[in-house]
């Protein structure tokens, strides 16, 4: 989402590198290009004047430590207040309550229901036990999408169908939470095309009555400065608790993100960045920052892989590297690991400098390729995956016409694999050769 702003600030920032002393004058200029770039990604006007106001100062009253280039210097308090911008910190959720009720809010079409689902996963996976609670009796199909979600999670959805009184379809639900031992409720309410106050006041009266420990604004990444606008009428009306924003993955400039916290004072909790219910995260300002300045996320790249992939597997799996006893079945079970991270282009932008690699390059044809080798894999047995040298011209054909590829890329394939196994069996050596000479291989912490 914050691809066009990232560019920018990256050629600000190559500007700012080579500056020999820190003045008014060059700062000034790199500033003005930053606040510029801010105002481009649509971040609200008093949002981006303060903000550089706050970093000229500090750039001009900066004590310039000599073993630090002062261009270094000026990046680092751009970071740092980028960081304060966004919310400083992580801001968890309030489940003291049992048990705890959380309310999602906001107009219609920002991805309140799929929100609900996506938290509700994350809230499992965290050992809670979440009551999906369906209080949108307005739109026809909200009902319908949230049970399809309890479903796929597996989780139960109270619903009440015919019933057009909120507040006692919530009610109800806390009494069935109670009786069920379920210790989280979210309440999906409805939205509308714009704010009206038949919305605002039934959203107040659903609050009183449950007196949520969270409400949670869910906003669509691509409203722009509107979000801003939204976000405060909601705010004045209900109180909010802190912020959803959906969509990161899409082409939107990213001003709502940059602007909300400075305006509303409310914390974005999580961010939604993808289509499947796992496509959400909390949201972590330092974290956001460094993708905003091309600086990358590690941090959050370890975390999806953790997720994705269990230890036992790996530590087995490096086993077998090590023996030289990887096979294909293997390597199938390692593609599909890597599917489970995300798709390409998501992986690589979180590498420090990923924006760059990202830059002309045609991840697409990674992921075909990536699916092409499963094809071609699936089309074996599993004795033909385990011992690739019995495949004859005959076997051959027969998965190249399978998997819908010619035989040339089959080949290339078994080639490519052979190549690879040769190298493992020459590092297990190497290492079991280390290991003998009491020493360890490079690159290895143990």
């Amino acid at each position: 989402m914050f691809d066009n702003l990232t560019g920018k600030l990256q050629s600000v920032f190559r500007n700012l590198r080579g500056l020999g002393k820190i003045s008014e004058a060059n700062v000034s200029e790199a500033l003005r290009e930053v606040r510029l770039a801010l105002l481009d990604a649509d971040v609200n006007f008093k949002v981006a004047r303060d903000f550089i106001e706050r970093v000229k100062t500090k750039s001009l009253g900066l004590e310039v430590v000599q073993t630090v280039q002062p261009g270094q210097q000026v990046i680092k308090i751009i970071h740092d207040e980028l960081v304060e911008l966004l919310g400083s910190t992580n801001a968890g959720l309030n489940l003291s309550a049992s048990p705890a009720c959380l309310m999602l809010v906001g107009l219609h079409g920002s991805g309140k229901t799929t929100s609900t689902g996506k938290l509700a996963r994350l809230l499992q996976k965290q050992g809670r036990r979440p009551l999906l609670v369906a209080c949108d009796v307005n739109r026809p199909a909200a009902m319908d999408q949230l049970e399809t979600l309890g479903k796929q999670l597996e989780l139960p959805v109270f619903l009440k169908r015919g019933e057009t009184d909120v507040t006692r379809i919530a009610v109800e639900a806390l009494d069935f939470a109670k009786a069920n031992n379920r210790n989280v409720l979210l309440l999906d309410t409805a939205g509308r095309l714009q704010i009206d106050e038949p919305l605002v006041q039934e959203l107040v009266r659903l609050r009183d009555r449950m007196r949520p420990q969270e409400i949670l604004l869910v906003l669509d990444a691509a409203t722009g400065q509107e979000a801003v606008s939204v976000a405060t009428h909601f705010d004045q009306a209900l109180g909010l608790t802190g912020a959803i924003l959906t969509k990161l993955d899409g082409d939107a400039r990213g001003g709502a993100a940059l602007s909300l916290k400075a305006v509303t004072g409310k914390p974005i909790k999580f961010a939604g960045t993808g289509e499947k219910l796992e496509d959400f995260e909390a949201f972590h300002p330092e974290r956001m920052a460094g993708r905003i300045l091309g600086m990358g996320d590690v941090v959050s790249l370890v975390e999806r892989a953790a997720e994705a992939i269990q230890e036992e597997d790996a530590k087995r799996m490096e086993e077998k590297m090590r023996k030289g006893e990887f096979t294909l079945e293997d390597f199938l079970d390692q593609l599909r690991q890597m599917k489970k991270l995300g798709p390409l282009e998501n992986i690589v932008s979180l590498l420090p400098g990923g924006d760059q690699m990202l830059k002309g390059a045609d991840l697409s044809k990674g992921e075909r390729e990536f699916r092409r080798m499963e094809g071609m894999i699936c089309g074996m047995t599993p004795k033909e995956r385990k011992l690739p040298q019995i495949l004859n011209a005959k076997r051959r054909q027969r998965i190249a016409k399978g998997s819908g590829v010619s035989v040339t890329e089959l080949n290339t394939l078994l080639n490519k694999f052979g190549q690879m196994q040769q190298m493992m069996r020459k590092m297990g050596k190497f290492q079991r050769m280390m290991s003998k000479m009491g020493g360890q291989m490079p690159g290895r912490g143990f």
